[in-house]
């Protein structure tokens, strides 16, 4: 069984905190919630799947059945100084079992750093080098008749609520923040939709406040769109800031943002494929691994990253893959560079429930992400998850403005700490 579980207060104070469920598997559960303001709060315990459909899911997260599609756009010259263009379907090259396989298979692009292939359908006309933009394609649902009826189940969107009426003020804590905290359960509640972190000393930074943070910083932001959120949130907020024209797509970039008088310069690229993004070339994907082997690093510098949302389609053992090359570059960064500061967003709830998409498989990935730095010095490991599941904003993949706001204000508490 998964489940949710969150203690809102009244909305006018706006405060909520995250608990744990655990399955004593006997048919019994219990939950555990810590009530850190004072007054009434009410329960909700949200079951998010049944445990027949958390075996359908780990059916799949370790099958290599496409669930996602992409395309890849060839272009070059034709007869007559004309202009030819073909679409075809591309995916990952990975693993055996339901492996993809179009047409007249296949054009294979190996990255030299992961050692990922990508792959595509062979174009009519065009030879293999001429692939120049890629994009999201169609979804394929692999469930039989059987499997569906279970994620049909209306009983899996229900609440449980319960009343308490003695809640007891917890102090929150005056840890430094740094690498190699762990993350409680819970790590923190909001209270006025202002997150009060246990995992260590959060400040809120005004506008002002975020311009001294980030004086005499480059800032290298990886991932996908969660990631950009901060971007534009930092590119909104920060007096100065301003957006360089790069003639890239607005939410494909990648984009880069200058202030001159404090030297503050933001980046920000999407990772490589697989990534359901809209049309972009395909010279702007860039696996994170080879992104961070290319940063010189220092106590200036800033890499924040995330790998969570694009991935969920594929089977896990590739993101283990994807995650250990990462860790790799991370190393060897830390080694020449060691005062660099290195950012892990983990990835947020998004109340999606489907067989693409799950919130299950995003816990998955979060786990994997954790144990795998886990034992490096100097990385910060931020855990989103329970920021984005309590809040009583509705959960989305693209989490609100005051969730955003308060991940920055917990970021800028580790690049500059009080």
């Amino acid at each position: 069984m998964f489940c949710h579980y969150s203690c809102p207060f009244p909305f006018f104070l706006k405060a909520s905190v995250y608990g744990e469920v655990v399955d004593h598997r006997n048919g019994t559960y219990s939950v555990t919630l810590l009530l850190p303001w004072e007054g009434q709060a009410h329960v909700f315990v949200r079951l998010e799947h049944s445990s027949e459909v958390v075996q359908i899911l780990k059916k799949y997260r370790d099958s290599s059945f496409p669930r996602s599609h992409y395309n890849g756009h060839f272009e070059g010259s034709g007869p007559n100084k004309t202009r030819i263009i073909e679409v075809v379907e591309c995916n990952l090259k990975w693993g055996a079992e339901g492996s993809w396989r179009k047409g007249s298979c296949c054009c294979e692009y190996k990255d030299i750093k992961t050692g990922t292939v990508w792959q595509c359908e062979r174009p009519k006309k065009l030879s293999c080098d001429k692939l120049v933009y890629h994009s999201r394609g169609s979804m394929e649902n692999p469930l039989n008749p059987f499997e569906k009826q279970f994620f049909a189940k209306q009983v899996t969107n229900n609440y449980c609520t319960v009343l308490s009426d003695k809640c007891f003020f917890a102090l929150g804590t005056t840890e430094r923040c740094r690498s190699g905290l762990t993350t409680p359960v819970p790590a923190g509640f909001y209270l006025e939709d202002v997150w009060k972190s246990f995992v260590c000393n959060t400040q809120q930074f005004n506008p002002t406040q975020m311009w001294k943070c980030l004086k005499n910083k480059i800032v290298y932001m990886m991932g996908d769109s969660t990631t950009r959120q901060w971007f534009e949130f930092l590119e909104k907020k920060v007096p100065g800031l301003k957006r360089m024209n790069l003639h890239t797509p607005h939410l494909a970039g990648p984009l880069m943002a200058v202030e001159l008088i404090n030297n503050i310069i933001i980046h920000w690229r999407p990772h490589s494929v697989p990534l359901r993004f809209t049309i972009m070339p395909m010279t702007n994907l860039h696996y994170i691994a080879n992104d961070i082997d290319k940063i010189a690093g220092g106590p200036h510098v800033v890499v924040v990253f995330t790998l969570f949302a694009h991935l969920v389609f594929h089977p896990i053992t590739f993101y283990i893959h994807e995650v250990a090359k990462i860790r790799q570059s991370v190393v060897a960064l830390l080694r020449r560079a060691p005062q660099t500061t290195v950012v892990i967003k983990s990835g947020n709830t998004a109340g999606l429930k489907d067989i693409f998409q799950s919130d299950w498989y995003v816990m998955q990935e979060n786990t994997v992400m954790k144990e795998m730095f886990r034992d490096i010095d100097g990385v910060i490991y931020f855990d989103v998850w329970q920021m984005t599941s309590c809040h009583y904003l509705t959960e989305n993949i693209h989490p609100g403005p005051v969730v955003i706001a308060n991940e920055i204000s917990m970021f800028l508490s580790y690049v500059c700490p009080a």
